[in-house]
């Protein structure tokens, strides 16, 4: 099966408080309208910093600070194996405008389980909650 690295960014209200998260709902694709971390596929030769704030800037026009590392999500879909690097991050500079994304919403620790996340997104939302104020 077919491995694709990518990057998520759960962009916080603040990286320490964490109050609220961002969570966007896909515009396209097979799974075109189901909420997840924004974010996308590592190039050859980045890092998965850099990947993130190359993402970030193309599908939000908005610089992040990526800040703390959560988790690598494993995950089997049916067509392919999705590998996926985790962090805190914050907006240093713009206005997280959705560039591919159908919707938004700023979610809180009450509020995180009310959107319809991905299958592999769903997998890291027990430990944001717990990291959450």
């Amino acid at each position: 099966m077919k491995t694709i690295k990518v990057v998520a960014a759960v962009i916080c209200d603040s990286i320490q408080e964490k109050n609220k998260i961002f969570a966007t709902a896909r515009g396209y694709g097979d799974y075109k309208g189901g909420w997840e971390f924004p974010g996308g596929k590592v190039e050859a030769g980045e890092t998965s910093e850099q990947a993130l704030v190359r993402e970030i800037m193309e599908e939000l026009d908005t610089l992040i600070e990526v800040g703390p590392f959560i988790d690598t999500i494993e995950y089997d879909y049916p067509t392919f194996h999705l590998s996926m690097d985790c962090f805190y991050c914050e907006v240093k500079k713009g206005h997280l405008e959705l560039k591919e994304a159908e919707a938004a919403k700023w979610l809180t620790r009450e509020t995180i389980d009310a959107v319809a996340w991905l299958p592999a997104d769903i997998t890291l939302i027990a430990k944001i909650k717990n990291d959450m104020q």
